[in-house]
């Protein structure tokens, strides 16, 4: 029996919780297998993809990201993944092996290790320092608080330790399912407008961008040292209209709802008008404020309306 491959990251934001919902608004050409392109071009963990790819007669994908170290990554399991197992398994016995009170100091370890790499490291060869900081994120991500992937201002990952009493750093198994499914697809660090060339009428495009925050304690636009502001927001909206004028492709698109906490911000209808709205509700748990964490309303956004 063929292993079922899931996201091998913890990620903020991710789907994965929300697969039960989007898979009601996914476009019929999924079903009838019209639809032979999937295209993400704000990866992240991928919860959809690994959906869409196991589920539906799809034939390849474009899958992208700003994220450099989050697209080696994908990249080294795609192409090495025995390399990459070979150092996950020895971070999971170092943190094994740690006493939970020194946990933290491992961690501080790894992550100065993984900073001090980012400019030594071409992008565009899997090196076998490449395939190291492959493996260095996927433990930073496995063990730092809340599997968040913030960079300051220097470009410096910079959560801190999740006091975790376990953490699964090495998941062989779910590497190589994750391996085999990748060699459909094609991975690349680019802003999300590169994706124009691999969209056509047999696409299925979903774009999960940073979401626009619906409060100053749900902020969390600036993970890769930028915030993705609002006229970042409009430029993403005209984007997916001109895919969906010039290109013929199925186009759905994930933000949040701002009505949740103002009735009358009507920012994303404007946005998008003309195209069809509809409410998913989701968790939240990285809001600063404990208070305001839990179910909320997120939009999801089609240019189509068959389901």
């Amino acid at each position: 029996m063929t292993k079922i491959a899931k996201p091998f990251l913890k990620w903020a934001g991710g789907k994965k919780q929300l697969l039960e919902q989007l898979k009601n608004y996914y476009p019929v050409e999924l079903q009838n297998g019209t639809i032979k392109n999937y295209v993400e071009p704000f990866l992240g963990g991928g919860a959809v993809f690994f959906e869409v790819l196991q589920k539906f007669n799809v034939n390849n994908a474009y899958l992208s990201d700003i994220n450099k170290d989050l697209i080696l990554t994908y990249q080294v399991i795609q192409q090495k993944p025995e390399n990459l197992l070979e150092y996950l398994a020895q971070y999971q016995k170092r943190y094994d092996q740690t006493e939970q009170e020194k946990r933290n100091n491992l961690f501080l370890t790894l992550r100065r290790q993984f900073n001090a790499q980012k400019s030594e490291i071409n992008y565009q060869t899997l090196s076998d320092r490449a395939v190291l900081q492959a493996a260095l994120f996927i433990s930073l991500n496995k063990i730092c608080f809340n599997g968040l992937f913030r960079l300051n201002s220097k470009g410096l990952f910079n959560v801190p330790y999740g006091k975790y009493k376990t953490a699964m750093i090495l998941d062989e198994m779910n590497i190589l399912a994750v391996c085999h499914l990748l060699q459909k697809t094609e991975i690349t660090a680019v802003d999300y407008t590169n994706c124009w060339d691999s969209v056509n009428e047999e696409s299925f495009v979903y774009f999960d961008p940073p979401y626009r925050p619906i409060s100053q304690t749900a902020n969390f636009t600036t993970y890769m040292g930028f915030e993705f502001k609002d006229s970042d927001q409009l430029k993403l909206a005209q984007f997916f209209r001109e895919l969906d004028q010039r290109k013929g492709a199925k186009l759905m698109l994930s933000n949040s709802d701002p009505t949740s906490n103002n009735p009358h911000d009507d920012f994303f209808e404007k946005a998008y008008l003309g195209y069809n709205f509809f409410r998913v509700s989701a968790n939240r748990s990285i809001n600063s404020d404990s208070k305001k964490r839990g179910k909320i309303n997120e939009y999801l956004i089609t240019n189509y309306s068959q389901f």
